[in-house]
Formats: C-alpha cells, sequence, structure tokens
C-alpha cells in the first residue's frame, strides 16, 4: 500500500487534483469498454498482443518524461487510465462520489509516488493496485457507519431492462458487493478490467496460483449468493 494520507494535498498546475474535479465528466460513466491497458478478450492473437506491449513500452515513456520534470506527461496517464481506475472503484465501493474521491487520491498518491514505481512491472498493475487499496481503505472505514448511508448505484430495473436481462445483472453486482474485500477485488480485476493472470498476480502482488484460487473462491460465492437470491 503507499504510505500516506493524499486526500487533503495537492499538487501545484495539476487540475486532475483539485478539490471536485478529480476526473472529466464524460469519463464517469461505468462502461466497460474500450479502456486503454485492459487487454481485448482476443488478446490471443498477435495484433492485441502487439497492441499491449505498444500501450506498455508508451506508459513506461511518460513515466520516464514525467520523472525528467516535463509538465503534461502525467496528465497523459490520467487521461489514459481515468476510466478503469474510476471503474475499480466504483465496483468496489458502490457509490459514486467515494468513487470519484478514490479515484482522485490514486492518482495523487500515484505521482507523489512515481519515483518509487518498479518499471519491471506494467504500470497499470501499479496503478490499479494503489485503488484499490484506497478503496479497501475506505471499506475499512465504513464498518460501524450507518449502511444507509452508502449509496445504491443502480436503480430498481423498469420492464425493458428486466426484458433484457439487466436485472440478472443488477443481482450479480448486488452480490458483489456481499464479498470480502479480497474476493471482489479479483471478480473486479478479472471480469471489469479484463485482465490477465499474469497483470492480476502483479496487481495483487500474489503468485499466479494463489490468484486463480482466490478467484475461484470467489466465484463459488458469488454462485452461492445467487442462487440464494434464486438468479442461479
Amino acid at each position: 500500500m503507499v504510505d500516506g494520507d493524499a486526500r487533503h494535498r495537492t499538487v501545484p498546475n495539476r487540475p486532475w487534483c483539485r478539490a471536485r474535479v478529480p476526473l472529466r465528466r464524460s469519463a464517469l460513466r461505468c462502461d466497460p469498454s474500450g479502456s486503454v491497458g485492459r487487454p481485448s478478450p482476443s488478446a490471443h492473437t498477435n495484433f492485441f498482443s502487439a497492441r499491449r506491449y505498444l500501450v506498455q513500452e508508451e506508459d513506461a515513456l511518460l513515466v520516464r518524461r514525467s520523472l525528467a520534470g516535463e509538465r503534461g506527461a502525467f496528465d497523459l496517464l490520467v487521461v489514459r487510465y481515468q476510466k478503469p481506475v474510476y471503474n475499480a472503484a466504483l465496483r468496489m465501493l458502490h457509490h459514486r462520489e467515494d468513487a470519484r474521491d478514490a479515484a482522485q487520491t490514486a492518482f495523487l498518491k500515484a505521482y507523489e509516488h512515481l519515483g518509487k514505481y518498479d518499471h519491471g512491472y506494467r504500470f497499470y498493475s501499479w496503478l490499479y493496485r494503489i485503488v484499490l487499496n484506497e478503496a479497501i481503505d475506505v471499506l475499512g472505514r465504513r464498518k460501524g457507519t450507518d449502511s444507509s448511508a452508502v449509496e445504491i448505484v443502480d436503480e430498481a430495473p423498469g420492464p425493458e431492462a428486466i426484458a433484457s436481462g439487466d436485472q440478472s445483472l443488477q443481482a450479480l453486482e448486488q452480490a458483489l458487493q456481499r464479498l470480502p474485500a479480497e474476493q471482489r477485488a479479483v471478480i473486479v480485476l478479472r471480469h471489469h478490467l479484463q485482465l490477465s493472470y499474469e497483470a492480476m498476480a502483479e496487481t495483487l502482488g500474489l503468485p499466479e496460483k494463489t490468484v486463480k484460487s482466490r478467484l475461484y473462491d470467489a466465484r463459488q460465492a458469488l454462485r452461492v449468493l445467487l442462487r440464494d437470491e434464486r438468479v442461479v
């Protein structure tokens, strides 16, 4: 976990660090499509493997340029990853404002600790670890508080949503919130950010075998919860 509470600190000339405006509004939609750093389901093809490699190379270059003092280099990383970082926080927290705060804090911590980033690993794995840690901290602070204060992101589905199967998706999201944080995290990384097992292992700092075992347990727990709700 990155040390320090960055919630009340700002970095000069970085608009994404200013209070209450962490990200562009257009990116604050829980849209799982098209985020850079999230391998395509067809990532086994040469095309997508090459594209993923190029993204990693571009990330490393932007990090080096930022460390060299180039203004705007880190801003480009924010633009690239603001959607998946926000989505990861939203899936973990199920609350829009908390997710925005967690995403803002994650980028600020990444900027402040950029010199500690190990270039032997994917930048986005390191960034996702920071936002997951921040989300887990928020969940820890929620313990003992009034659960009614937690926003439910998804509204009750209407007839069209029910007909299209969105009711089952809503039940899945609600079941996800009932999982322990470590199980919720592996579901988010695998099924929402679509990371490989290798990238998940980097993000969580665990062996791949442990990641696969934890994901299996999380899926089984989800099945039980959904079966209790008579969804599966």
